[in-house]
């Protein structure tokens, strides 16, 4: 903002916007950090976004959260974007410089992160099960935190291979695809298994192995019928909750300089859900 007079604002741009914990989470965070700033959450649809995002420039806001189809849409009107949104094709969140408009995605971010609380992904195969923005986001992150390979899995077999080849192309990793299907093999070298959402589609996975790691990013109040039959055989599980905490931190602090508590915005996570 302008003046110190004036409170900053962050915003939610959703498509849709209902049912997203972000202004819940935030406003916990922002009291916890004793700022005098506010949170909107604005529904906007996908031909608007253009006009949304100049609107938050105009009006100075701090920073914008996008979800679902504005994700990508956003892509062509901010000043810049971070390696992670252009390799993955899609914002998840606005940040407000001197110089423009620059935009990020933190769904891979979130997902190591929330991984290395548990396991150092360095040296490990990954299998990483959807191949979209947020598939995408992961496997280069993964990339860049030191695993070995990657294993890209996807009912679109096409999506699958651009992801490989881009990951090749980009960072030089090692990837290959695996061949979907109802019930996913999980390869015996593969240390971590990372499922995104595939819009309609249930992930089953089989083959699961006490010293697997298998992250789950799908938000929910309960477990994931993949995350479930992975705790069943004794994996270690990352929850959807984890995860999107572990987003949360990393995109408040992009915001404030601030490092919220992780474990807070879990707990506010839970609340929401229930």
């Amino acid at each position: 903002m302008t003046s110190s007079a004036l409170q900053d604002i962050i915003a939610l741009l959703g498509c849709p916007a209902a049912g997203n914990p972000a202004q819940y989470l935030y406003e916990r965070a922002i009291e916890a950090a004793e700022l005098d700033w506010r949170f909107v959450t604005c529904d906007v649809a996908e031909a608007d976004v253009a006009e949304a995002i100049a609107g938050a420039r105009a009006l100075g806001f701090r920073g914008c959260l996008l979800s679902g189809r504005l994700r990508a849409a956003a892509l062509a009107h901010v000043a810049t974007v971070s390696p992670s949104a252009a390799f993955a094709g899609a914002i998840s969140l606005i940040e407000r410089r001197p110089d423009g408009l620059a935009g990020h995605m933190t769904d891979g971010r979130g997902i190591v992160e929330a991984v290395r609380a548990h396991a150092d992904p360095a040296g490990k195969t990954v299998l990483v099960v959807g191949a979209d923005a947020c598939g995408r986001a992961a496997a280069l992150e993964f990339a860049l935190a030191g695993a070995t390979a990657l294993v890209v899995a996807d009912p679109d077999a096409a999506a699958a291979a651009g992801l490989v080849e881009a990951l090749t192309a980009v960072h030089g990793t090692q990837a290959s695809t695996m061949e979907w299907a109802a019930s996913l093999a999980v390869p015996d070298h593969v240390g971590i298994v990372t499922i995104c959402p595939i819009p309609s589609v249930r992930v089953s996975l089989e083959a699961l192995r006490p010293d697997l790691l298998v992250a789950d990013a799908i938000l929910s109040g309960q477990l994931s019928a993949a995350a479930a039959q992975a705790a069943d055989r004794g994996c270690c599980v990352v929850d959807g909750i984890e995860i999107h905490a572990a987003q949360t931190a990393i995109e408040f602090h992009s915001l404030s300089g601030i490092e919220p508590d992780a474990e807070m915005l879990r707990e506010a996570l839970e609340e929401f859900l229930s």
